[in-house]
This record gives structure tokens, sequence and C-alpha cells, in this order.
């Protein structure tokens, strides 16, 4: 009977689960809020195969039957049945419970009037249940239940919701439910969605999917509106493929622009994973010349063996203004570039190579860059003896350029390094000499006649670095931590040689911070390498508490130089860097700071900086306040300062609010403010937003003076589609929140 019993209501909770979504694996809602569910222990069940009576009174009328009557317990080794009464007939075979009757297992409470199981016919009848999902978070009402073998499932008179039965905000009822043993698909009959006690959906039949499984079906939609694209509406539609293969399809309505069609495929294989995306929206209604727009997207990645690994990343637009009018879920206002990648790594355990074919989308008209077709590379470490290894670092690459007027370029580089390594618990001391072996083939130099086309660079660099543990215990702010001091230091010499007849093809210019102090070189890439004679000198403090956590971490270094470089022009006359200082605070439990800082030498005015300061309770509860200044940064001064605010106005709504202006223009660059009111069964979020939309003109210049507008208004049902959290409100827009940095 046992097995018979646990096959029902098994059968049950898949035909309930139905109701949950056509999407969504409800697994994910496991709180039934307001809702007192008792916790359903395993000791309290049997041993396999054992069935435990008990009652205030017993009697046997015949051989094969027996009556119970007063607090009737019955516990098996899956479940436990409390009754008024109960009786066993057929030597055990059925068994009748009546009264106040209570089923009980690790994934349902059911409460009824009658419990009949006969396992020789092999058939259920519950009378008057209602019903709680433990694990999933659900619960209703239901007539009555009947199950059998030959019949299958049918559910009379159903009812569904998450919300507490005592205060119901919405409901699923429906005259029956049924579906047939080893069937993947239900029938429901008069299926009606109320919201209180007004039914705003009617199917007088439907069929559908059962199971935990990811079921096809309408998403919640979403609807918003900007004055980029008037009302917008979009409506999600999911298709399960297969258990490895799914479609969504999202058909998008905005008054502004027109009809969009979003796409998105995703495939899993047993070695890979992937995605394909294609939106199209035909003839723009918004744009003078009507023009179609697209983005598409594919993303691939597989195991090929223990070591070897494929991916690709392909990314694209129809034109440079698709993403500040239409948005994208993959890339950001603010993105520069989309990348087009396919590459094959190998890894080993000291040889690591890759074969990389790149390309890049820049989001504006007129600006070209180089693509990298191919870049293999090649590396390697060796250790020779105790304190000697061998490295080696090597790439060929050709460089192309949509622009004819651009040269094209084959590079093939070799770097071996001796290196001479010393870490201990006490510090580090490592020597390590390097020799930059690079052949340029340069072709298509008409526009470009102080470039060369073979050129051969050959420069040696010697580095050395060290540095020291120190640690002692000490109080901070009157509790017992440990304090370390660290030191560090780093002489490097690199060759000079002129490399005017090399044209730029993947280099620029790095940013500097405490941690680039010690890096050994100031550009990306290989087009550049700037002649050195230097000395590093740096330390850093930390204050770490009984529980071996950081509380307080500061840094301060600073680059000396011995002679003018005359590759990295950008020095000037300066005989040493700029002071680079850092310094990251965990005040208490609530308070955080960081903050980062550049110091001209000469200048003694800051050239780089950034201060973020936060204040945190919980994961919904936080202020944060950050500032952020670049003296130059293409001819431009950037002055910014932003305001972050999330913070629970009630019970179960929550508000948050951010604004960024420019200080240097003394404008907003963006404002942002959300309120969500969230219940244990739905929840209702609207979102205000102006923001500089940064559009491109037809040459490609940006213009900065304007603004879009808009609105988004998102309602969900638990249960019923995808679940937001309040903090996604703090991601959203184009800053978003970020905590700056992370101590352990």
């Amino acid at each position: 009977m046992d097995k018979f019993v646990k096959s029902v209501k098994i059968s049950v909770i898949f035909t309930l689960l139905a109701l949950l979504s056509s999407e969504l694996n409800a697994s994910q809602y496991t709180a039934v809020c307001e809702n007192t569910i008792t916790v359903f222990k395993s000791n309290q069940l049997m041993p396999d195969g054992e069935v435990k009576v008990s009652s205030d009174r017993a009697s046997l009328t015949t051989n094969q039957e027996a009556k119970f009557e007063g607090n009737v317990e019955i516990v098996s080794d899956t479940a436990a049945i409390t009754a008024d009464s109960a009786t066993v007939l057929n030597n055990g075979n059925r068994v009748i419970a009546q009264g106040d009757v209570d089923y009980k297992d690790n994934l349902l409470n059911v409460t009824s009037t009658s419990i009949d199981v006969d396992s020789l016919n092999r058939t259920l009848e519950i009378i008057d249940t209602e019903y709680q999902l433990t694990e999933f978070g659900g619960q209703g009402v239901a007539k009555s239940i009947d199950i059998s073998e030959s019949d299958g499932v049918a559910l009379n008179g159903v009812t569904f919701t998450t919300c507490p039965l005592t205060n119901v905000d919405w409901q699923i009822k429906a005259s029956q439910i049924s579906f047939e043993e080893g069937s993947t698909v239900a029938e429901a009959k008069h299926a009606r969605f109320y919201v209180k006690d007004v039914p705003v959906f009617y199917l007088p039949y439907f069929a559908y999917p059962v199971g935990t499984e990811r079921q096809t079906g309408l998403l919640f939609p979403n609807i918003s509106s900007s004055s980029q694209t008037g009302i917008d509406i979009e409506q999600p539609f999911y298709w399960n493929i297969a258990p490895n293969y799914d479609l969504t399809l999202t058909p998008r309505l905005t008054t502004l622009r027109g009809f969009q069609l979003k796409t998105e495929f995703r495939y899993l294989t047993e070695s890979s994973r992937g995605s394909i995306n294609l939106d199209f929206l035909p003839e723009d209604a918004d744009l003078e010349d009507r023009d179609s727009r697209y983005f598409y997207r594919f993303f691939h990645e597989q195991q090929l063996s223990n070591k070897w690994f494929i991916n690709a990343d392909f990314n694209g637009v129809s034109d440079s203004n698709y993403i500040i009018d239409l948005g994208s879920d993959f890339f950001n206002r603010a993105d520069t570039h989309l990348s087009r990648t396919l590459g094959l790594d190998f890894l080993g355990d000291n040889l690591n190579a890759s074969f990389y074919l790149r390309d890049f989308d820049i989001i504006a008209e007129d600006i070209t860059t180089y693509r990298a077709l191919p870049e293999i590379k090649v590396e390697g470490i060796y250790p020779l003896a105790r304190y000697l290894e061998f490295q080696f670092n090597s790439e060929f690459a050709y460089f192309d350029n949509a622009a004819e007027s651009e040269p094209k370029a084959l590079r093939l580089h070799l770097a071996p390094t001796l290196r001479l390594p010393v870490i201990r618990p006490w510090g580090e001391l490592s020597a390590e000499a390097t020799l930059y072996n690079t052949i340029y083939r340069q072709t298509d130099l008409e526009f470009s006649p102080e470039l060369e086309e073979d050129v051969t660079r050959t420069i040696g660099q010697g580095r050395l670095f060290g540095t020291l543990y120190f640690e002692r215990n000490g109080s901070w702010l009157g509790k017992h931590s440990k304090v370390t001091l660290e030191p560090k230091f780093q002489y490097l010499y690199t060759s000079f040689e002129s490399q005017d007849n090399i044209g730029l093809y993947d280099s620029t210019v790095l940013f500097t911070d405490f941690n680039g102090l010690f890096r050994g070189r100031e550009f990306t890439g290989l087009d550049r390498i700037s002649d050195n004679n230097q000395v590093t000198l740096g330390v850093t403090s930390r204050i770490i508490d009984s529980s071996s956590r950081e509380k307080f971490v500061f840094s301060l270094g600073q680059i000396f130089y011995f002679d003018d470089s005359r590759v990295s022009i950008f020095r000037g006359d300066d005989n040493r860097s700029a002071l680079a200082g850092e310094i990251d605070w965990r005040i208490n439990k609530r308070w955080l700071l960081h903050g980062d800082t550049l110091l001209s030498a000469n200048s003694q005015q800051v050239d780089r900086s950034s201060v973020t300061l936060g204040y945190q309770i919980s994961a919904q509860k936080l202020v944060q306040l950050s500032h952020r200044y670049v003296r130059n940064l293409s001819d431009e001064t950037i002055d910014q300062l932003g305001l972050s605010i999330s913070w629970p106005l009630a019970k179960n709504w929550q508000w948050v609010g951010r604004v960024y202006r420019d200080l240097e223009l003394n404008r907003s660059i963006e404002t942002y403010t959300g309120i969500e009111y969230e219940s244990c069964c739905w929840s209702l979020r609207v979102v205000a937003q102006r923001y500089l939309t940064n559009r491109f003109d037809t040459s490609g210049q940006q213009t900065l003076n304007e603004y879009d507008s808009g609105v988004s208004f998102q309602f969900s049902f638990k249960g019923l589609g995808s679940k937001k959290a309040s903090r996604q409100l703090l991601e959203d827009g184009i800053f978003g929140y970020r905590q700056p940095y992370s101590l352990n």
C-alpha cells in the first residue's frame, strides 16, 4: 500500500505544480509567508516496510477488519496520517480514515474529511481537501481527488494560489484537472484566473505538460515607456523544445518605432553550451529613411578533451545607435564596442596555447579598428633547478583594418625569460631577465610614410623584485588585531630601441594605480615597449581582526626614474611618477570606505581619484556616496558625483534612488528611482529614469546634450512567472550599484 500511496502523492503534486507556471521550475519558491507550515522530520517515520498504528480505542471485528477510534495515528516509512477514526479492511489492503484527517510527508500537507485508499484496486479518494505544498510554496482546496490506476488522476473543484488562504489576492480555479497514468499532458476544464474575487481570465479547456521541469507557455509581459520608444510592450513566449534545447520568442510593440521580434535559442550538451540571439525591427518608424534594425549574438563554449577547449562570441548591430535607442540584454549604452572572437585553447601542465580570430565592431560610424586574423600564442614555464625556472612567451598575429588608408601588419614575437624566484612566508625575492624579439612585416604604407615594411626589434629587460612581511599583535579601535607592514621594492631596466617605424595595432597607454606601479609595462599589446631605468618603492599595511578579516588596508607607492624615457613621452620632464595611494576601510559592520588617488609629483595636483563611502545594514538597506575625478581624459575633465540609496519604506515596500551629476558641466548624467511592493504572492514595480543618450550623428560624433526619459511597469504573481528580487532595482539603469571593493 505504501508504494501506491507514494505514487499517488507524486501524481497529485505534479498536477498541482503544473498550475504554478508556464515556464519556471516551481522549486524556486520555498517560502509561503504568513502560513504556518509544520516541518515534517524524517525521524518521525518508521523503518522501511513497517507501519505503526496507534489510537485511544481499537477493536478487531473480523480477521480482516480492524477499527481505530480517537486520536488515530498511522505512520509508515513515507508519511503520517492522523484522523478521528480509521478502518483497516481486507487484511490491511484498504484503509478508510474519517473525521479530521491530516496527511503529512516531506512535500505535502493535506487535510480532509475522508481518505479512502484501496491498494488492491489501486484507487484513492480524498474528500473536501485543503492542501499545502511545503517545499514549493503553494496551497489550495479541492472538493475531491480521485485517483485510480486505470483512469488516472482527477482533481475536482480545485484551486491553487501562493497567497495565504486567509488572504487570497489571486488564485486559479478549475472545475476539473485530470491526466492519465504515464501521460505527460494534463487537461483542465473551465479554468478561471481570479484577482481577489474578480475573474479576469477564462479558458473552457486547455492541455499542458505536467511536472516540475520547464514548461512551454507565455511569460509575464514587460511594460514601459520612454522618449526613445514611446509605450513599450514585450510579451515573451517560452518553448521548451527538449530538456537541453529551448527557444524564447518575444514580440515587442513600441508606439514610436513599430513592431520588433526578439529571439533567443539556447542549447546544452554534455560537453558544450551556447545561445543564439536575433532581434529584428523592420522599417523603424522613428527614422527618416525607415531603415530596418537588428542585433545578433552567437555564444558557444565546448570542451573538446581534457586539455582542449573552443569558444565563440560574435555580436553585431545594424547601426551605432541601436543599443541607445532600443536597449540590449547583453550590452550597456556606455559600451564602446562589440566583440567578435573565435578561439581554440590548450591548457597543459607547463604549456598553454591559444589560436584566436579577433574582431571588434566599434559603436561609431567613422571609426575603424584592427582585427587579429589570426592571433596565436604559446607560453610555458619549466623548472630548471630549485631556484631557477625558464619561461617563454610567443605570439604570431596578422592585423587587418577595414580602412584602406590604414597599414596592415604581420607580427612575430618571442620572449624567453630566466627567473630566480624565492618565495617564503616572510617575503619574496625574484630576479628575472627577458629578451623581447619582435619581427614586423608591414604593408599598405602609402598613407603612413614614417613606417617601414620590415622591422626587427630586440629589447632586453632586467627586473628585481622584493617584498617583506612584518606583523605584530596590537589593537584597532580597542579590539585585539594583527598589524602587518609590507614594504615592496622593484628595480626595472629596459633597453631602448626606436619604435617610431612601427604602427599601433593593439597598443595604448595603460592607466596606473598602486598595483600598476609594479607592472613593468606602460602599454597594452607589443607595439610599444618603453625604455626604463627606474626604482619603484611601495608599502602596504593591513589590520586583521581576530577572525582573520581585513578591517583596514592602506597602500602607497611611487616610481623614481633615473633616466628620461624616449618612448613614453607622456612622462614629460618628471623624474618620478605620480604618487599612487589606495585605502580600503571597513569602519564597522555598517560603514565602508574605499579610495584611490594619483597625485602629480611636480604640480601636487590630483590627476585621478575615486572615493566611495557606503553605509549598509542589509542587502536592501544601504546608502552609497561616490565621486570620481580624472584631470585629463581625451582632453576632457571627468568630475562626477553619485548618490545611491536603497531603503525599505514600510512592510513589503522598497525604494531605490540614484543620481549622478557632472560637476564640471553642472548637469545631471542619470536620475533613477524605483519603488516596489512585494508580498508573499505578488509584486509590483514602477521605475522612472532620465539619462544622457549620447547618440551618434551621421559623422560618428556623439551628441552630448540629449536626454531620454522613461517609465517602466512590472507586475507579477509569484508562482506564475519570474521572481525578481528587490535587489535587482539596485542593478538596473546605466550605472547600477556595485560594491567598490572586497575585503575578506
